[in-house]
């Protein structure tokens, strides 16, 4: 029987690639056994809470937003997803202790989906209090109970040790994928797609649920390169590394609008 393996993936509500990794991890797992385990990752912490305009924090005009704009525009529609312009990027703080305490919810895992979709389909503010509430029923939780959690900031340890963690691996870039089976060496890697990860691992470990020996050819990693992850606006040590002395891949892009590979 092969053993189990676990998937970790880096990930921020605000990251475009996130959006798009988060889809491949949906396909991956319904190839493979797989357990998925969702890590909180700050991308931009220094936002305000009323959030920030793309322009402002990129130092760019709008003609160059729009061309980025279109450029994802294109990778989303590539994958069939649902994508709007970005004019701001907002503090997904709040959103990710409630994304917490939703994953102890029955159904709860439903909520990350619903947060993608307010801030890259509805051009919501994801920082706002009232807007998680809403995204909050329409995930069918307990708003009352999300009320509280934001309140008394219940989550705020469970996200602290997800930052921690990313600092701890040094993942500077996200989406970055970590997987490992119990008696395997941990393999990492930050691009938008999970699979050089995954094919990294020896054949006999990994269970299929299909008779597919690799990933179709668009999601094969030659194509994603490390450089296509948006990177972490604060640096982590650079000589950080996974649990078993891995070294994590590094991200060069400037920020979450960077050039397709």
């Amino acid at each position: 029987m092969a053993d189990p393996i676990t998937l970790e993936v880096f990930s921020d509500y605000v990251c475009p690639w996130c959006y798009l990794g988060d889809n491949r991890v949906k396909q991956l797992k319904e190839n493979y056994d797989v357990t998925i385990k969702l890590v909180h990752f700050p991308l931009h912490p220094e936002t305000p809470a009323e959030g920030r305009t793309l322009a402002d924090m990129f130092g760019t005009g709008p003609e160059e937003i729009a061309q980025k704009n279109a450029r994802m525009q294109g990778l989303m529609q590539a994958e069939g997803l649902p994508f709007k312009d970005r004019s701001h990027t907002y503090n997904s703080r709040l959103a990710q202790e409630v994304g917490k305490w939703a994953e102890t919810q029955p159904g709860g895992d439903a909520i990350h989906d619903k947060f993608f979709a307010a801030y890259f389909v509805d051009q919501r503010n994801i920082g706002d209090v009232e807007v998680i509430l809403d995204i909050v029923k329409a995930a069918g939780l307990d708003v009352d109970e999300a009320r509280k959690v934001i309140e008394e900031r219940a989550f705020k340890n469970a996200v602290d040790a997800d930052w921690a963690k990313s600092h701890q691996y040094g993942v500077t870039g996200v989406p970055t994928f970590v997987v490992a089976a119990p008696t395997a060496n941990c393999t990492a890697w930050s691009a938008p797609s999970p699979w050089k990860a995954w094919n990294s691992l020896p054949r006999p470990r990994v269970r299929r649920r299909r008779s597919a020996e690799r990933a179709p050819e668009y999601h094969r990693p030659a194509i994603f390169r490390t450089s296509s992850a948006a990177k972490v606006s604060r640096p982590s040590q650079a000589s950080a590394s996974a649990p078993n002395g891995t070294p994590l891949g590094r991200s060069s892009a400037p920020h979450p609008f960077p050039e397709p590979s």
